[in-house]
């Protein structure tokens, strides 16, 4: 079999010669390219199997270049493309274009060799027109079974149109799972737009929604900005009742009318929803009964990070890399202890929260190894008031305190659950009556008050 031809785009002649050296020696056949020109030539002189493609080009930018080619359907040939300064909003539209990963500069040759071959391979086994992949950055981190079931309940939805509500405490990623559902369905190539509920005035909810047309000037609104993609609803219960009036219209009929259009548009986009635990059992928080039955006929439950806690030394690993990438800040690791550390820790304000301790020890600097002081610093300074008992950090406490901080919580919610009668309790929490009563007491546990509540 002759050896795989691929073209490197960049104008950079230091990444040209030192790609074309490691690829060369890896048994592949190279040809370099300093600008569009002469990568349109090089292509239409010998198509290659592989196309490494820097975004950033001072003619004619990447995006550009892999637009042009998409549209010309020359999309046959597995693109990667190249930059110095990633953003996931860069990644989204190299992949809606059909590109088949994202790598960034500098270059960590080991990975990049690993997307070479596997670019390489989609390409021979010839997969479907159209089929666009979902570049690694953009794939959920962990290993946890959790997060391996998600991903896979994710991708078995993402074939399918019906709309979405994913479930899950603020900061655990909603929207990274939404992005994920939408690059690996049939959608992918359509844009994704994000409404953030609470953007939304009164005022302005009919032209924002179903866009307007005035004087011969029409402006789309995100229903139709959305069309052959996804609309993602952020925290759907700030939706002001007149979004969610409109809503179920659109819903129910399958079409809208822009403000000051005679004509109906059809509702061409995908709705996927993110709300907080609980919305999905009830019409609550201001929500339309009407209006919940359409956008939760699929859910998805996202863990809180608390409930997988197993991933946090790769997590951890994972946003150092990609701030390191993209932000160009010092490479810092965590010590074992800290890891230790952080995996016991409850994450109140879940993955989001790791991703901010993470960046605030990068800008802070140091030592290169993180231990376990520092991580007790940062902790003692972000440390909530009055979280459930889920969410509060016991380590941080003297184990006396950290006892009683538990035992009081404890039995609070068991009263609650028993109505405040004692008898219930003890059998419940399998404690004598007196010893009960006695502890109740130490810990100022009023069980009266909670019965007659």
């Amino acid at each position: 079999m002759s050896a795989a031809h691929i073209l490197v785009v960049d104008d950079e002649a230091d990444i040209r010669g030192l790609l074309k050296e490691i690829l060369s020696e890896e048994g592949y056949e190279v040809e370099v390219a300093a600008n569009a020109a002469q990568a349109r030539a090089a292509r239409t002189r010998q198509p290659p199997d592989l196309v490494l493609l820097d975004i950033w080009m001072p003619d004619v930018d990447g995006i550009t270049l892999l637009r042009e080619w998409s549209t010309a359907a020359e999309d046959d040939c597995p693109v990667v493309m190249m930059s110095g300064h990633g953003t996931v909003e860069t990644a989204v539209e190299a992949t809606r274009l059909g590109a088949f990963d994202f790598v960034e500069k500098p270059l960590s040759l080991a990975k990049l060799l690993r997307t070479v071959e596997r670019a390489l391979d989609s390409g021979r086994r010839k997969r479907q027109a159209g089929k666009l992949f979902v570049p690694t950055m953009m794939i959920p981190a962990g290993k946890s079974k959790l997060i391996q079931e998600l991903r896979a309940e994710l991708q078995q939805l993402a074939a399918h149109t019906t709309a979405v509500l994913l479930v899950g405490e603020p900061g655990t990623g909603r929207e990274m799972f939404a992005r994920y559902l939408h690059a690996r369905g049939p959608r992918a190539g359509g844009p994704f737009v994000t409404l953030v509920a609470s953007s939304l005035r009164e005022s302005d909810v009919e032209s924002r929604l179903l866009g307007s047309v005035e004087g011969g000037s029409r402006r789309p609104g995100l229903l139709e900005q959305a069309a052959d993609g996804t609309l993602f609803i952020q925290e759907l219960e700030d939706l002001p009742a007149g979004a969610q009036r409109l809503l179920v219209g659109a819903l129910q009929s399958g079409a809208f009318t822009p403000v000051g259009a005679s004509e109906p548009k059809e509702l061409r986009a995908r709705v996927v929803s993110s709300a907080q635990p609980g919305i999905e059992h009830s019409a609550g928080a201001g929500v339309r009964r009407d209006l919940l039955s359409y956008l939760n006929r699929l859910i998805v439950r996202v863990p809180p990070l608390r409930d997988y806690a197993e991933d946090v030394p790769e997590l951890l690993r994972h946003h150092v890399d990609r701030l390191v990438d993209s932000e160009g800040l010092p490479l810092r690791h965590f010590s074992v202890a800290a890891q230790n550390r952080l995996r016991n820790y409850p994450w109140p304000d879940n993955v989001r929260e790791l991703k901010n301790l993470v960046h605030r020890l990068l800008i802070q600097g140091g030592a290169e190894e993180i231990g376990l002081e520092e991580v007790e610093r940062e902790l003692a300074l972000q440390a909530p008031a009055a979280e459930p008992l889920v969410k509060q950090d016991l380590l941080a406490l003297p184990l006396r305190e950290a006892r009683e901080q538990f035992e009081r919580a404890y039995l609070q919610q068991q009263l609650l659950l028993c109505n405040g009668k004692v008898g219930q309790l003890a059998k419940r929490v399998g404690m004598e009556r007196t010893h009960l009563y006695r502890k109740l007491r130490s810990l100022g546990l009023d069980f009266r008050s909670i019965a007659e509540d």
